[in-house]
Parts: C-alpha cells; sequence; structure tokens
C-alpha cells in the first residue's frame, strides 16, 4: 500500500517566508485576531471583511487554529488571493488579497 505524500492530499495555499510576512502585514487594511477560534467562525468573519475590501486591499486573520489555514481560503477562493504564513510556534497568518 502506498501512501499519498501530503502536497498531494491537502490543498494548502502558497507558504511565507518571516520577511515577506511582515512586510504584508504593515500592508493590510484589515487585521482580524482569530486566535482561540475554530471554524466556521473565522471563515464567517473572513467573508464579511472581504466584502467590505476595494479591490487589491488586503485583509490578514491570525489564527492557532491550523485547519483555518486551509478552510478560510478556499471559502473565499473566487473572491481572493492567499498565502499563510507559519511562525512555528502555533500562530498563523492568513493573507487574504481581494480580487
Amino acid at each position: 500500500m502506498s501512501h499519498a505524500d501530503w502536497e498531494a492530499v491537502v490543498d494548502s495555499p502558497e507558504e511565507l517566508d518571516d520577511e515577506t510576512a511582515e512586510s504584508l502585514l504593515s500592508e493590510a487594511a484589515t487585521v482580524q485576531d482569530m486566535t482561540g477560534e475554530v471554524c466556521p467562525y473565522p471563515q464567517i468573519e473572513a467573508k464579511k471583511a472581504i466584502q467590505s475590501l476595494e479591490g487589491g486591499e488586503l485583509l490578514v486573520q491570525e489564527t492557532d487554529h491550523v485547519p483555518s489555514t486551509e478552510n478560510v481560503p478556499k471559502s473565499v477562493d473566487d473572491q481572493t488571493e492567499a498565502q499563510v504564513w507559519r511562525s512555528g510556534d502555533g500562530l498563523n497568518r492568513i493573507f487574504l488579497r481581494k480580487a
């Protein structure tokens, strides 16, 4: 029995390096603190926030809930470009740029 590798099974957004993530965070139009929150709440809040942004503006969600890094981008897929930064200490940032 062969095992599929992680990339073949999980549809995750592109991951960012530390420097790029910090640069993007400074240009965010909105930053949402979703630490301690679980799906579907971050997905709902992302959809609401994306609706209020202009094209090209950036929403950042900070989360400690790893499934959100995949579920949030999927929930707003047709409206945004998504990237993720993982700190290594449990904090993740989801960068969503409105199309």
